[in-house]
């Protein structure tokens, strides 16, 4: 049966033909409308923290509608939803108890909104002519405009001509090829660092402390914003809040969006530094940053995140991540011994990448775990497998994940 439903992402002229249709969710599983059962590898898009069928999250959610679904943000309007989780996301970030969030849809919007907020702050400050911003190989930062833009995947950008001749690229991993590009590009001109913690998209790809920490202190001796693409990692992924913290940064913004709500509703954010936010927000400023998304601010959504957040709490989710860190990189390393695997990426919290021997065993792997009930994807150059499971994930759930990776190796290499 075709469809109507123009797919992200897709070759509609294959999957018109093969929809995978979810209909229900609970813990680390999804079923299809035909009852199949799969295991969620990925937690969906890397939001599933909390897993699939938190009924907390839909009582508060339907409670916030009876009383208002929401309103807009522009100007002077709020809603009491959308100011408490600003306060508890300052509260958690590792940015000061002076820090704001800007509230948007997600984590396209989140990037557009800091990288149009980095060249405005250097406007607002009496330097235009910083806005060259610079991302990294293998980057992956969303979809929009800017995003594309920022992005290493080719076939992303293909297409659209260059939707930013302001952007520049630098290594991902080594450190001091960013220095160089400071150095070549003119650091009086850079505006920015995009910069993921962890890469995901791009391959699930670990830079290492030195290479955060040295860029990091870069950006801080040249007047650059460093800006932390949490996206992914934020709330909890990392085994804390967020990976900034992990990794000892002090970002001038973080982006983040995913892991806010653990996907129950559409909700993500930039947390911004006073720093950056003074030139808006200090006394007697009469400069406004001209920018904003109708459901900035939705209070259903925010009531999402705000029972979201209850829940890894409560439950103590971070900690049980940081328990299935080690566990969960000894069994995808036990996998290191098959002559198909070139390198097993993991070791943060629950992030991990089972890299094979070419992009179509990879597309081989992929179609057959699936058959095997476990959901997994390609990512980087499609040599990668991602593994990204639900923060509920139980040991047995991991064990068997691992087994049919093993099992899918052994039958489609």
């Amino acid at each position: 049966m075709t469809t109507k439903f123009w797919h992200p992402q897709a070759l509609m002229s294959t999957v018109k033909n093969s929809e995978i249709v979810l209909v229900r969710g609970e813990g680390s599983h999804v079923w299809t409308d035909n009852g199949t059962k799969l295991f969620d590898a990925t937690a969906g898009l890397w939001y599933a923290n909390i897993g699939h069928g938190q009924r907390a999250v839909t009582e508060a959610v339907s409670k916030q509608m009876d009383e208002l679904e929401t309103f807009h943000t522009f100007g002077a309007f709020a809603n009491p939803m959308a100011k408490d989780v600003c306060e508890r996301i300052v509260g958690l970030a590792p940015m000061g108890p002076d820090a704001s969030v800007f509230l948007v849809s997600g984590g396209s919007d989140a990037i557009d909104t800091a990288a149009k907020l980095a060249r405005r702050y250097f406007t607002a400050t009496g330097r235009p002519e910083k806005r060259v911003i610079v991302s990294r190989e293998n980057a992956y930062h969303g979809l929009h405009g800017f995003g594309t833009a920022l992005g290493w995947m080719e076939g992303n950008r293909a297409g659209y001509g260059d939707l930013d001749p302001d952007i520049i690229r630098a290594s991902a991993t080594d450190w001091s090829d960013v220095e160089k590009v400071f150095a070549n590009t003119g650091p009086e001109l850079i505006a920015a660092f995009f910069c993921e913690p962890i890469i995901g998209a791009g391959g699930a790809i670990f830079p290492g402390q030195e290479y955060l920490t040295k860029v990091r202190e870069l950006c801080r001796q040249h007047d650059i914003l460093f800006v932390a693409d949490e996206v992914i990692t934020g709330f909890g992924r990392t085994g804390t809040w967020f990976a900034s913290e992990r990794f000892n940064l002090d970002p001038d913004m973080i982006t983040f969006a995913k892991g806010v709500t653990s996907g129950y509703l559409p909700l993500g954010g930039v947390v911004i530094s006073p720093k950056v936010g003074a030139p808006f927000w200090d006394d007697g400023s009469e400069i406004p940053f001209k920018h904003g998304m109708t459901y900035s601010g939705h209070a259903s959504c925010c009531a999402a995140a705000m029972a979201n957040l209850d829940i890894l709490e409560n439950d103590g989710l971070l900690q049980r991540v940081t328990d299935l860190e080690k566990p969960l990189a000894e069994a995808l390393n036990s996998l290191d011994d098959h002559p198909d695997v070139v390198q097993i990426r993991s070791g943060v919290g629950l992030i991990g990448g089972v890299v094979v021997s070419s992009p179509q065993l990879g597309a081989r792997m992929e179609a057959d775990l699936l058959e095997r009930g476990v959901i997994t994807r390609k990512i980087g150059d499609g040599s990668a497998l991602q593994v990204s499971p639900p923060f509920v994930m139980t040991d047995d759930e991991m064990a068997w994940m691992v087994d049919q990776f093993r099992a899918s190796l052994n039958a489609v290499s």
